[in-house]
């Protein structure tokens, strides 16, 4: 990405910065456990649910932008037995949110909000979901490197794109957020239906975990 003609840049160059924003923001947008994770959240207890998990997505995805920087991802990647650790812990915490979300309580129960976890929960299990998914470490220990300069500042570039994951994939998951709370309001009006899609959510989660503990 940088021109040795040029000297070593000080700080990320625009053209640089650009390219990350939009090759993160395609990686942010790909359907996976962090989509679905915040449209179940926010299907079954409203936008503001939503937007607590986008906040620990986002908090996952500074991590492993952390972990790649300084190496932490190559080791995992590099030992077969803490890949494998990590492999089947997110697998096995994704089936057991889907399995929740299926067995969730009907009736009164859920028309008062079945499955209304505390924020702190819905935080910690969205920055688990996406913390305990390899395939997103790797992701971002082929795609990091690519950006940072390694005669310039290692830490404040580290930071710079840290910060600029977070602020974009909150600002996706929010917009998913709302509009499966728009969409709560509107066509989940009804407990029926709207246990209906949080079973069915909760299949795709269990779907999304049983694919991620297989092979690459």
């Amino acid at each position: 990405m940088y021109s040795p003609a040029h000297g070593p840049p000080t700080m990320i160059e625009p053209r640089t910065y650009l390219l990350f924003s939009i090759g993160v923001m395609a990686l942010i947008a790909a359907p996976g456990p962090d989509f679905f994770y915040v449209l179940t959240r926010a299907t079954a207890q409203g936008p503001r649910a939503g937007v607590l998990g986008a906040l620990g997505i986002a908090t996952g995805l500074t991590i492993h932008t952390a972990a790649a920087a300084t190496g932490l991802s190559a080791l995992i990647a590099g030992s077969p037995l803490l890949f494998r650790i990590v492999k089947y812990a997110g697998a096995a915490y994704l089936v057991y949110i889907g399995l929740r979300m299926i067995l969730a309580e009907t009736g009164p129960a859920a028309e008062a909000g079945a499955a209304a976890d505390p924020p702190r929960v819905v935080y910690r299990q969205g920055m688990l979901t996406n913390l305990l998914n390899p395939k997103v470490a790797l992701t971002f220990l082929a795609f990091l490197p690519q950006f940072l300069n390694p005669r310039a500042n290692h830490a404040l570039q580290a930071l710079t794109l840290g910060a600029t994951i977070c602020v974009l994939s909150v600002a996706w998951f929010s917009f998913v957020a709302a509009g499966a709370g728009a969409l709560r309001r509107g066509v989940l009006e009804r407990p029926r239906i709207r246990i209906t899609l949080q079973r069915v959510l909760g299949v795709i989660l269990i779907g999304l975990g049983a694919k991620l503990a297989l092979p690459l």
